[in-house]
This record gives C-alpha cells, structure tokens and sequence, in this order.
C-alpha cells in the first residue's frame, strides 16, 4: 500500500509524513512508516493524549511517540522524551516542568531512524 502527503492540505503536516517516509526508507525501520499512516488516515483518527495518560503509562528515561496531539491535562513527574505531531503550550510547559522534554517527530526520526525503544501511545 502506497502512503503519501498529497491529500494532505497542512503543509507542516505533509513535511512531517514526507520526512517520516524518508526516514523510514533510508533505516529499512517500518517504524516511522507506521506512524506517517497514522497521521494519513485522517485528523478525527489522531489519538489525543493527557501528559496524566502519559504519566501513568510510561516509566523514567522513556521516549513516547503521539501520532496526534498531547494535551495539559493531568501532571507529569517522570523524565521522559515525548514526540507528537503536535503538543499545547501547556502540555511542553509541564513536561519540561517534569524533567523531560518535547520534540517535534522529525526531529526524533532523525536521532533515531531505526525507532528502537519508542513506545506509542493513542
């Protein structure tokens, strides 16, 4: 099945799916392909994350991948990377308050093209 950014009218978001794609064929990792399908299939099928769901579900020193959008709701008191395809200023300002830190999904398919040690989470 082919996946591509054409339908796509953002155009952060089809250099996001674009630049996933291109990781993912470089590294031979399905990984990140997985993920630029996730963000293909359409905006109501993005997952919605609490930094509280994140909270809960991850341990210390993880790195998590929201193929969507992570919110402010709840606390984060755990170091952890998180990477989504978008975050609310709220949301970044309690994970750096928390210890851990955001970037953008390109930016951690660059650092790490295999997608080794990554959780996801909807």
């Amino acid at each position: 099945m082919s996946v591509s950014a054409e339908r796509k009218t953002s155009g952060p978001l089809k250099s996001i799916i674009s630049g996933l794609l291109e990781v993912s064929r470089n590294s031979e990792a399905p990984f990140w392909r997985d993920i630029a399908e996730r963000l293909v299939a359409g905006r109501r099928r993005y997952a919605s994350v609490d930094v509280g769901k994140i909270e809960r579900l991850v341990s210390d020193g993880d790195t998590v991948v929201v193929p969507g959008s992570v919110l402010a709701g709840g606390y984060l008191q755990k170091k952890v990377t998180i990477s989504a395809f978008r975050a609310s200023p709220a949301a970044i300002k309690k994970i750096e308050l928390g210890g851990g830190s955001f970037k953008g999904l390109n930016e951690l398919a660059r650092e790490n093209p295999k997608g080794t040690n990554i959780k996801i989470i909807r």
